[in-house]
């Protein structure tokens, strides 16, 4: 094999590595620069994105495992430098587009669920979470943005904290790379914040503008790539991010979380009527803490019974469309401390009756798609 021959062998072997971040193989992103052979020998240049970029030795691993694939018998000698500022900002263009654009406001073929609640309590981020993982283990591309900025929990639920502290996410030039936790790329703002003497999260104390900036950054700022589902977990209430949320996300469904308590469940009714005040759609309930059935063959109605029910029947009122309560979720001992460990239930505990729960959540939501009605599709005419 000549010297050119085998060089764009091992071009070819290390353009297909994938970069775990931006999930796109390195030919794609431009950070192969070169590869020459002598021989059975081959130099390889790469250029990473940012220096002290965290992905940078598994990066280094996998493609002098490409090359020396492509390459047996001689040496592979990897050269890693980093990207100019000028090339970082081709490629965030050529990623994202150029300016600061949300890609999933009007027209986004991305579906966009907001997953909301009356109240705090309910298990609403819990229900994200698992609900996030549940649909990327059917084999959708997920995305997930921790919209409750002053309770966020998202981090800890998926095992994304570690020694108290949840990882800060890469940038690249203006754009932010979201952590992978079960392959549900994730943002939130505890990723950013830092105490004093270090440590995190630290709390946050804002009122409405900066609320609607954050989220706005989440949405413009943030690189989830192509998604099939994007999931918010919204605070508990009706309040700035909700109504946020209805500007930014003009297409988004709702999907309201209550537990079967009357004081829950009324509160929850307000939640879809606000979601819909700002143009949103209602999709359907999910009745958390239901009862739990017990080794003797009883139930436990710890939180009593029907507000789930409650809470699609007066969403249903004045709607062509019913709403339905998709799932109830029993009160589940794994399923608490599955989120406390930082491992969801479905991954965990996937036999408990309440991980079972959420994957049939899961399968109806990913059965239901998505209506294109009044909605512009990327086509032309020819």
């Amino acid at each position: 094999m000549t010297d050119s021959a085998l060089a764009d062998r091992v071009r070819a072997a290390v353009g297909r590595v994938t970069d775990p971040e931006l999930r796109r193989p390195l030919s794609e992103l431009d950070m192969v620069r070169g590869v020459t052979a002598t021989g059975d020998d081959v130099r390889v240049e790469i250029a990473l994105t940012i220096a002290g970029c965290p992905a940078a030795d598994r990066i280094e691993r996998d493609v002098r495992s490409a090359a020396e694939s492509a390459a047996p018998g001689g040496s592979v000698t990897i050269d890693v430098g980093v990207m100019t500022p000028a090339e970082r900002k081709a490629l965030t263009e050529r990623l994202k587009g150029p300016g600061r654009r949300n890609p999933f406001g009007a027209g986004t073929l991305t579906r966009v669920v907001a997953v909301t609640s009356g109240k705090g309590g309910v298990g609403k981020s819990t229900v994200t979470a698992n609900l996030a993982v549940a649909l990327a283990r059917r084999g959708l591309t997920v995305g997930l943005i921790d919209a409750d900025v002053h309770g966020f929990s998202i981090p800890q639920l998926l095992g994304l904290v570690r020694d108290g502290e949840a990882p800060s996410p890469t940038q690249v030039g203006d754009m932010i790379l979201p952590p992978v936790a079960h392959d549900v790329k994730t943002i939130s703002i505890g990723m950013f914040l830092k105490q004093s003497d270090g440590s995190s999260p630290g709390a946050v104390m804002w009122r409405g503008p900066m609320l609607h900036r954050t989220l706005e950054q989440f949405l413009t700022d943030v690189y989830f790539g192509d998604l099939d589902v994007l999931l918010l977990d919204m605070p508990p209430g009706t309040g700035d991010i909700a109504i946020s949320a209805g500007h930014l996300l003009p297409g988004a469904e709702v999907l309201v979380v209550t537990t079967p308590q009357a004081a829950a469940s009324d509160v929850a009714i307000r939640s879809g009527l606000v979601a819909r005040q700002v143009g949103q759609r209602v999709v359907g309930v999910v009745e958390n803490m239901a009862a739990m059935p017990l080794a003797d063959g009883t139930t436990l109605d710890l939180f009593g019974s029907g507000g789930g029910a409650e809470v699609a029947r007066a969403l249903s009122e004045g709607v062509e469309e019913p709403v339905e309560v998709l799932a109830s979720i029993p009160l589940s001992p794994a399923l608490r401390q599955a989120g406390d460990a930082g491992e969801p239930v479905v991954v965990s505990h996937p036999d408990d009756a309440a991980a079972r729960a959420v994957e049939s959540l899961a399968a109806r939501l990913a059965s239901g798609g998505r209506r294109l009605a009044g909605r512009k599709l990327p086509l032309a005419t020819a």
